[in-house]
C-alpha cells in the first residue's frame, strides 16, 4: 500500500471518528472520549489536510461545529454562521497567534478582550423590538434546534430588553450550570435512581433539550453573552468591549471576569490568573478566549471555514485522561464511611500527575463496571479529588477483576456494615477506629451527650494530635500537667477541663447511650432505650426480637445495636469508661404504670416561659411521648412557645393540634 493510499485511508478513519464523536457530545450529550482526546484527533486530520489538500472534502468535519440538530426540535437556520474556535494548548501557539495577527494587521501592539471560555452550550438568542423571540443552539454552525420555549425559563436572560437598543438583534453566548447547581442535580438523580450527569456542560445540554419547558425550569441554568450575530452595522459600536457595555445596559448578563488586555503579552498574563482562580470560580471553564477587541481589525483579518483568525481559545491542561487500574483498596473517613479508592498508574491530569482516584462506594462501582486492571478515564476539576469517570469497555483485557469490599475495617478490623437503601459502607467501630477517634471524642462530650465542660473541637484536636488521647476512654486519665503545656492552654483553662471531666461522670444512662455514638441512635431513641431496659446490661444483652419490642426501634436500628455491642474493643471502652467513675442511676421499670403519653409523637417549638427546652423534653418523656424535631403527619401535638416559626405553620397545614404553654402544663399534669 503506497503512502497516498494510507493517507486517504487514515483521514477517512479520523472523519468517521469525529463525527462519531461528535453525535455522542452534541446531540447525546454523552461524551465517549476526553476533550483532549478529542482535539488530538481533530488536530491530526487538520494536519493530513493541511499537507495534502486533495484529501479535504465538504463533508469533512474540520469544516464543521458539532453535528446537525435533532429532529425532535424545530429546526433553525443562522444567517451568520455560528462559527467555533482554534486552539492553542501552549504559550508559544499562543504567541505564534499573536504574530499571525500582528503581520495582518501591520501594528506593534493589539488589544484583545479577554473571558473564561466558559463549558456549557452556546446559544443564538433573536430579539425582535427588544422581545425574545427565537432562541437556538450552535448545531452544526449553520442550523441549530429551536429551544425558545426552554430559553425562557432561564432567569438571567431577559424577555425584554431595556435602554436604546437595535430594532432586530441577535445576541450569542453561553448557558452554563453552576457548580453548586450541578451537585444538586445529581443528587437528586442520585437519590431517584436515575443516571447521573457527567460534567456541567452535559447537565445544561440535558436540561436545554428537555421536551417539557417546566423540568428546564428546575434547573439552574445561567448565561452570559459574548457576542452577537445579526446587528444592524450602523449601531455597532467600534470595540467588542463597548458592546459587552452596551449588552449590559440592556440587561444581558456578561461575564465579570472579562477584562481587556493589552498583546499576547497581557493575555498570558490574564491566562495565568484565570488558571489560579479557575477552582475558585462558582462555574467550570476549561479555558480563556481571547478576541481581537476591534470590530474593524476583526473584519480585516477575517474567518477560515471552522473558525475566525481574530480569536483563539488558550485551552487549560486537559482535566481528563486515560490510564490503567493497578489496584482497588478502601479509605476509612472520619465518619467510618468506607470509600474505594482506585490506584493507578501515573497520569498527568489537570497539571497535576494523579495515582490515586476516588470510587465513592460500592454501588458507583457496579454501575460504573469498574474492574481491576481496566483502561479508565479519569477526571480532576481544579481541587477537588480526582475520580474515574467512565471505563473503556472496548479496551477491557480478559485478566481483569471484580473488586468486593472488605468484611473488616482495615484501620481497626470492626465488622463493615452496609444498610439496606443506602450506598456508604460503614466501619462499625467508632469507638476504638483511629480514623473515627477525633469525630467520635466530639461527638461523647457535646452538651446532649455528656456534656464536658471545657472541652471544644479544637481541644479535642490538640489533645488527639499531641497523643494525650487515642478513645473516649482516654480522657478520664488526663492529668494537669500535661493539659496545660498544650499550646493556649494555662492553668486555668486545664483545671476547669479536669473539673468538668469529673462532672460529667455524673449522668444518665439515655445520654450515655447517646454519648456512644452508636449509628442512627438519636436522642430520642437513646432514651427510649433507656426507659424500656432500665440498665446498659439489659440492653448488651438484648436479642433482635427483644430490641424490635421497643418503640422507634426497627431492624437497621436493632442490627447497629447488635453489631456495635458485639465488638470486643467497644466492650472494653465502655468497661474502662464505668472503671473510671462514669455511672448513672438505673431507671426503675413500672410494668404496672400507665404512661398516659406512650405512642404520642410531641414537637416543641419557640421559647416556653415556664420551663427550658430541655425540661419539657424530659417531662415528656417520662410519660412516654416521643419527643420530634420536625413536624410530620405523624405528629399529635406541637407545643408551640413565644416566636413559633415555620413548625407552626407546617402544623397548620396538616391540620395538627397546637398546644400553648398553659396546654402543656395539663398534659403533664394527664389532662387530656
Amino acid at each position: 500500500m503506497n503512502q497516498s493510499t494510507e493517507q486517504s485511508k487514515r483521514a477517512a478513519t479520523l472523519r468517521e471518528q469525529i463525527n462519531l464523536h461528535n453525535q455522542s457530545y452534541y446531540q447525546f450529550d454523552d461524551p465517549q472520549i476526553s476533550d483532549a482526546e478529542y482535539d488530538l484527533l481533530l488536530r491530526e486530520l487538520q494536519a493530513l489536510e493541511e499537507k495534502h489538500p486533495e484529501l479535504i472534502r465538504l463533508d469533512s468535519p474540520t469544516h464543521r461545529v458539532g453535528a446537525p440538530p435533532l429532529k425532535i426540535f424545530e429546526e433553525v437556520r443562522h444567517v451568520v454562521p455560528m462559527l467555533s474556535l482554534n486552539n492553542a494548548f501552549s504559550d508559544e501557539e499562543l504567541v505564534d497567534f499573536g504574530r499571525k495577527v500582528q503581520e495582518k494587521m501591520g501594528n506593534t501592539s493589539t488589544e484583545y478582550i479577554a473571558e473564561p471560555k466558559l463549558d456549557g452550550l452556546a446559544i443564538s438568542l433573536l430579539y425582535k423590538e427588544g422581545v425574545l423571540v427565537q432562541a437556538a443552539t450552535r448545531g452544526d454552525g449553520k442550523s441549530g434546534e429551536n429551544v425558545t420555549e426552554n430559553i425562557r425559563t432561564v432567569h438571567d436572560i431577559p424577555l425584554r430588553l431595556k435602554g436604546d437598543f437595535p430594532v432586530r438583534l441577535e445576541v450569542r453566548g453561553e448557558v452554563f450550570m453552576s457548580k453548586r447547581g450541578f451537585e444538586k442535580l445529581n443528587q437528586q438523580a442520585e437519590e431517584k435512581g436515575e443516571k447521573l450527569f457527567a460534567n456541567p456542560r452535559n447537565a445544561a445540554a440535558g436540561s436545554l433539550r428537555q421536551l417539557d419547558s417546566k423540568i428546564t425550569a428546575r434547573r439552574s441554568l445561567s448565561f452570559y453573552c459574548y457576542g452577537y450575530g445579526e446587528f444592524p452595522e450602523q449601531n455597532l459600536p467600534e470595540n467588542q468591549i463597548d458592546l459587552l457595555e452596551k449588552f449590559n445596559q440592556w440587561g444581558l448578563p456578561v461575564s465579570p471576569e472579562v477584562e481587556l488586555v493589552h498583546g499576547i503579552d497581557g493575555c498570558i498574563a490574564y491566562y495565568k490568573e484565570m488558571e489560579n482562580r479557575r477552582s475558585a470560580l462558582a462555574y467550570e471553564i476549561d479555558g480563556v478566549v481571547f478576541k481581537v477587541n476591534n470590530f474593524s481589525s476583526q473584519r480585516l483579518l477575517g474567518s477560515i471555514a471552522r473558525a475566525p483568525r481574530w480569536a483563539i481559545a488558550r485551552k487549560f491542561p486537559a482535566e481528563e485522561a486515560i490510564t490503567t487500574i493497578l489496584d482497588i483498596d478502601v479509605q476509612v473517613g472520619r465518619t467510618g464511611a468506607i470509600t474505594p479508592v482506585a490506584r493507578l498508574a501515573p497520569v498527568f491530569v489537570g497539571g497535576v500527575t494523579v495515582t490515586n482516584a476516588t470510587l465513592h462506594n460500592i454501588d458507583e462501582i457496579r454501575r460504573k463496571d469498574v474492574r481491576i486492571g481496566d483502561k479508565v478515564v479519569v477526571r480532576r476539576a481544579g481541587d477537588v479529588i480526582p475520580e474515574v469517570a467512565r471505563v473503556l469497555l472496548d479496551k477491557r483485557a480478559p485478566s481483569t477483576r471484580l473488586f468486593n469490599l472488605p468484611a473488616q475495617c482495615p484501620i481497626c478490623q470492626s465488622a463493615i456494615e452496609k444498610t439496606e437503601g443506602e450506598s456508604v459502607s460503614r466501619c462499625s467501630g467508632g469507638l476504638f477506629c483511629s480514623a473515627q477517634q477525633k469525630e467520635a471524642i466530639k461527638h461523647f462530650s457535646s452538651r446532649k451527650a455528656m456534656d464536658i465542660d471545657g472541652l471544644g473541637s479544637k481541644l479535642v484536636e490538640q489533645l488527639v494530635d499531641e497523643g494525650l488521647i487515642q478513645n473516649i476512654a482516654d480522657l478520664y486519665n488526663l492529668q494537669l500537667e500535661p493539659v496545660m503545656a498544650l499550646e493556649r492552654m494555662g492553668k486555668k483553662s486545664a483545671e476547669n477541663l479536669i473539673a468538668g471531666l469529673e462532672k460529667s461522670k455524673q449522668t444518665t444512662l439515655a445520654a450515655f447511650i447517646f454519648a456512644l455514638g452508636i449509628r442512627d441512635i438519636g436522642e430520642v431513641t437513646a432514651q427510649t432505650l433507656a426507659n424500656h431496659f432500665g440498665s446498659l446490661g439489659a440492653i448488651k444483652a438484648a436479642n433482635e426480637e427483644a430490641l424490635l419490642e421497643t418503640q422507634d426501634v426497627g431492624p437497621i436500628v436493632a442490627k447497629h445495636l447488635i453489631t456495635f455491642f458485639q465488638q470486643p474493643h467497644n466492650l472494653e471502652v465502655i468497661d474502662r469508661l464505668q472503671q473510671a467513675g462514669i455511672t448513672w442511676d438505673d431507671v426503675i421499670i413500672d410494668s404496672t404504670r400507665e404512661l398516659p403519653l406512650q405512642g404520642k409523637t410531641i414537637v416543641l417549638t419557640g421559647t416556653l416561659e415556664r420551663f427550658s427546652r430541655d425540661q419539657a423534653k424530659k417531662a415528656l418523656q417520662e410519660l412516654g411521648a416521643k419527643v420530634s424535631g420536625s413536624v410530620s403527619s405523624k405528629t399529635d401535638y406541637l407545643v408551640a412557645g413565644n416566636n413559633s416559626g415555620s413548625k407552626l405553620d407546617k402544623a397548620a397545614k396538616l391540620n395538627i393540634s397546637v398546644l400553648d404553654e398553659d396546654q402543656l402544663s395539663e398534659l403533664l399534669l394527664g389532662k387530656p
